[in-house]
């Protein structure tokens, strides 16, 4: 039977991969320096943990949590031309396409934009008929000149018809060369955020492809049979098919699967996380086993959106973390990051021999880190730069869980990733530190354990049928969606179920938000 799972999650400094066995057990673990083409740090760590697997042809799945469409926003690199067609007018028209966009992310993204009638109401119902002619017009613009389109429509997710219609008059005009990516498959409510969202994920698709299609030849090259999947923001599974089309649901999957990783392996549904890595440090909360979403509109790369995303507080602390002016003469005066050395810790830190102060050096002189480096070679550092730096991480960390708690009750706290060992084992407002098993790698292991889901988000009139009639179809459509995207039929569970009453429309319409996960068909 194929019954192993491979997990691997590309982050910052480290490339960590997982072999599971049915039930969640941990077979086999490794850790590879992330290479700056990330597909080399990937086939470095499948290699070394496939090297640990007696029965390599039980491998079934192969799941990839990575950090590089977000990077690529972020960077500013690698990043495709987009025309952007927004189908509103004659509403819409006071705030054109990208208006709020960085400059520089704009002039790299953005190609030709227009705004042409079509578009709907909340309710379905048109705004004005699609004038197919003008979008003729301006696929006939792009073409040669973009790498995709990205195509809006006011209330798609209530209406698909005009973005459908739009997507095929441009492939008529434009060919098979151009990408189109449709608003309604990648973002939910709200015109501007949704349709930045869209944009973004047209931008990404050379990315995409060149990870998704490095990851295939990575498990080909391994000898390894496998259906692959990338992790999503809000922790389930995408197939490599669908991670091609829409790479924009992936920037936040990092720090998720993490969060869940360190849920599966502490048994604890309900706590915070924080995961440290060689670069940054992310502070979550759990409920139920999921990652509290962010209530805010998350910002990519300077861009806001409306995807969801994990509610997470971020800053420059992590193993590689650059300690700088060290305390000579014992007064205590030093300055930490927010620059890392990266992945460049296992050769630039002192206690490998480099000439760099790190906080893994300080880690380890202060005996809280064991097994990596030499502690004999931090012994010329000062024992007040080692307490300023310990007190500076103490309290950061301390702030970090007091912001991100939603009361003052006292919550468990548990400590996950390569740089975990920074973490002290008392912290206020904390019941408890926890160092789950196979902690280091729980990215992984949360890439691994992860569920195929299916999600709704519509607006629907109670006064055009009855409140429990609406939530009931919108259940059962979010459940249809987690069975289409892979989950075991039997097994798919309602895990979220959100109303928001829109009071300023008529018909009584309210924002639904369903979700539904459920486990890998076998």
């Amino acid at each position: 039977m194929k019954n192993l799972r491979i997990g691997v999650d590309v982050g910052g400094t480290n490339t960590d991969a997982v072999v599971v066995g049915p039930g969640g057990t941990v077979i086999a673990e490794a850790k590879a320096a992330t290479t700056p083409d990330p597909i080399g740090g990937i086939k470095a760590a499948v290699d070394a943990v496939m090297g640990q697997v007696d029965a390599p042809e039980a491998l079934g799945k192969a799941m990839l949590g990575t950090t590089h469409p977000a990077n690529a926003i972020i960077r500013r690199r690698d990043l495709d031309k987009v025309g952007v067609l927004r189908l509103a007018a004659p509403s819409s028209l006071g705030v054109r396409p990208s208006a709020a966009w960085p400059e520089d992310l704009r002039r790299i993204v953005i190609g030709p934009s227009k705004i042409v009638e079509g578009g709907f109401e909340y309710d379905g119902s048109p705004i004005a008929p699609l004038d197919e002619d003008a979008v003729r017009r301006f696929g006939g613009q792009c073409a040669g000149s973009v790498a995709a389109i990205a195509v809006l429509c006011a209330f798609s997710p209530a209406a698909t018809e005009h973005e459908l219609r739009a997507a095929e008059l441009l492939a008529e005009e434009c060919g098979t060369g151009i990408a189109i990516s449709l608003s309604h498959t990648v973002g939910s409510l709200g015109l501007l955020e949704r349709e930045n969202a869209t944009i973004l994920n047209a931008s990404l698709l050379t990315v995409a492809k060149r990870v998704v299609d490095g990851f295939r030849n990575t498990m080909a090259e391994a000898g390894l049979d496998v259906d692959s999947y990338l992790t999503q923001n809000d922790g389930t599974l995408m197939t490599v098919d669908e991670a091609d089309r829409y790479p924009v649901l992936t920037v936040g999957s990092g720090p998720t699967n993490s969060m869940r990783g360190a849920c599966a392996l502490a048994g604890l549904a309900d706590a915070l996380v924080i995961d440290v890595g060689g670069t940054s440090t992310d502070v979550g909360i759990l409920v139920d086993g999921f990652p509290r979403v962010s209530t805010a509109a998350v910002e990519v790369g300077g861009v806001r959106t409306n995807f969801r995303m994990p509610d997470l507080i971020s800053m420059g602390l992590g193993g590689g973390t650059v300690v700088h002016n060290s305390a000579r003469g014992g007064n205590g005066e030093i300055k930490v990051g927010p620059d890392s050395v990266g992945y460049d810790v296992i050769t630039d830190a002192i206690c490998m021999g480099g000439d760099t102060l790190t906080l893994s050096d300080i880690s380890l002189a202060a005996g809280r880190m064991e097994g990596f480096g030499e502690r004999s070679l931090t012994e010329g550092v000062e024992p007040a730069t080692i307490a300023a730096a310990i007190d500076w991480v103490d309290g950061r960390i301390a702030v970090l869980c007091e912001r991100m708690k939603a009361s003052s009750t006292p919550l468990p706290l548990m400590a996950v990733g390569g740089g975990a060992h920074l973490v002290p084992e008392q912290i206020a407002g904390v019941s408890e530190v926890l160092w789950p098993p196979h902690h280091s790698v729980a990215n992984a292991f949360g890439a691994a354990i992860a569920e195929a889901a299916g999600s709704v988000d519509k607006v629907y009139s109670y006064d055009a049928s009855s409140r429990e009639a609406c939530l009931e179809s919108a259940r059962e459509e979010a459940k249809d969606a987690a069975v289409r995207a892979g989950a075991e039929e039997a097994g798919v569970r309602i895990t979220s179920v959100a109303e928001i009453p829109m009071t300023y429309v008529p018909g009584g319409g309210c924002r639904v938000m369903v979700k539904a996960v459920g486990p890998l068909a076998e």
